[in-house]
C-alpha cells in the first residue's frame, strides 16, 4: 500500500513537471543583406559573442525566476549599448545627422505596453518605454515630450554624441553621395529585439531602433508601433520584428502572427512563416522573432540573414546569422 502511495505521488510530480511551462528566450539584432563572402570570421564570431551576451544577459534572469519582461529588458540594454548593432549607441543618423531613437515594449499577461519615438537622450530607451508602460497613464511618446519624461523619471541621460559612431556616419555620407533614395546603404535593417517566456508561463517582447539611415521628416518605423513591431498577449504568443517598417506597419506583422495562433491555432513557426511570406507578397524585406507560452521560439526572415540566439530551460543554446545556420 505504501509503494503503490509512493508511486502515485512520484506520478504526480513528474506530470506536473511535465506540464509546467519551459522558460525560453530569443533575440535579434536586425536582418538584413549580410552574407558569409563579407563578413571575416573575426566579424561573425564578434557579433556571435555579443548575440549570445544579450541572450545569455535574459537566460540569467529566468534562469533565476524572473519575470519575462526584465529578461527581455536585460537583453536589450546590452544590444542598446554595443555599437554594433543600431539602436541606443551605434544607431543611425538621419538625413540631418542626428539620431532618433525609438522603442517599445510589451507584457503579455496583461497586455500593457510602453513606446516612444525620436528619443534623443536617454541612454537605454527600452527602459523608457518600459517607463511609460508602468508609469504614465499613456502608451506611446514622442519626441521632446518622451525626453522630458524620460528626465522627469531619473532615467539615465546621455550626449548626443554618446550615440554616434564613424562607421554609420560614413553610411550617411555614402547615402548622400550615391543619391541612394530613402533606405539603409547596405539594407541591413539594425533593428533590436527580445521575446521571452518565464517560468509562470508569461510572455513579453520589447524592440529598440535607431530607424533608417537618412531617414527624413520624422519618419517612424515599426519598432515602437504595437501590433506591427511588437506584440505580447499571453493567450499567443510574444514578437519582436524587424525589416522595412512601413511594410510591417501595413500588415500588422506582430499582432498578426499572434492572432494566427491564437485564432487557428498554429504553431510559432508556421504564423511566423505565413506573416513574412505576406510581407515579401508586399515587396516588404525582414523578419521576426516568437515565442509561444509554451516555451517553443521560431525565426522567420525573407533575407539573407539575421542576427539571432535564444535559449530555453531545456538546455538549448544558439546563435545564428545567416540563412540555414
Amino acid at each position: 500500500m505504501r509503494l503503490a502511495l509512493l508511486l502515485g505521488a512520484l506520478l504526480m510530480a513528474t506530470s506536473a513537471n511535465a506540464e509546467a511551462p519551459r522558460w525560453s528566450i530569443a533575440i535579434h539584432g536586425g536582418a538584413g543583406t549580410m552574407n558569409r563572402e563579407s563578413m571575416t570570421p573575426a566579424q561573425q564570431a564578434e557579433y556571435g559573442a555579443a548575440l549570445a551576451m544579450a541572450r545569455d544577459a535574459g537566460v540569467k534572469v529566468l534562469a533565476a525566476g524572473g519575470s519575462a519582461l526584465d529578461a527581455v529588458e536585460a537583453a536589450i540594454v546590452l544590444l542598446e549599448d554595443d555599437p554594433k548593432f543600431n539602436a541606443g549607441r551605434g544607431a543611425v543618423f538621419t538625413y540631418n545627422g542626428t539620431n532618433e531613437l525609438d522603442a517599445s515594449i510589451m507584457d503579455g499577461s496583461t497586455r500593457a505596453a510602453g513606446s516612444v519615438a525620436a528619443a534623443t537622450h536617454t541612454r537605454n530607451p527600452i527602459r523608457l518605454a518600459r517607463a511609460v508602460m508602468e508609469d504614465s497613464p499613456h502608451v506611446f511618446l514622442s519626441g521632446p515630450g518622451a525626453d522630458e519624461f524620460s528626465r522627469e523619471q531619473g532615467l539615465e541621460q546621455v550626449d548626443p554624441d554618446w550615440f554616434a559612431t564613424p562607421e554609420r556616419w560614413r553610411q550617411l555620407e555614402e547615402l548622400k553621395a550615391k543619391k541612394l533614395g530613402w533606405y539603409d546603404v547596405d539594407l541591413k535593417y539594425g533593428t533590436v529585439g527580445a521575446v521571452a517566456v518565464d517560468q509562470k508561463g508569461h510572455v513579453a517582447a520589447g524592440t529598440s531602433t535607431g530607424g533608417l539611415t537618412g531617414k527624413r521628416w520624422g519618419r517612424i518605423g515599426d519598432s515602437p508601433v504595437i501590433g506591427a513591431g511588437t506584440y505580447a498577449d499571453d493567450r499567443a504568443c510574444a514578437v519582436s520584428a524587424t525589416g522595412a517598417g512601413e511594410y510591417f506597419i501595413r500588415a500588422g506583422v506582430a499582432h498578426e502572427i499572434c492572432a494566427r495562433m491564437r485564432m487557428k491555432g498554429e504553431t510559432a513557426q508556421d504564423a511566423a512563416d505565413a506573416v513574412i511570406a505576406e510581407v515579401g507578397a508586399l515587396g516588404g524585406s525582414g523578419g521576426v522573432i516568437v515565442a509561444a507560452p509554451d516555451g517553443s521560439t521560431a525565426f522567420a526572415f525573407n533575407t539573407p540573414g539575421m542576427y539571432r540566439a535564444r535559449a530555453d530551460s531545456s538546455g538549448l543554446r544558439e546563435t545564428g546569422i545567416f540563412a540555414g545556420d
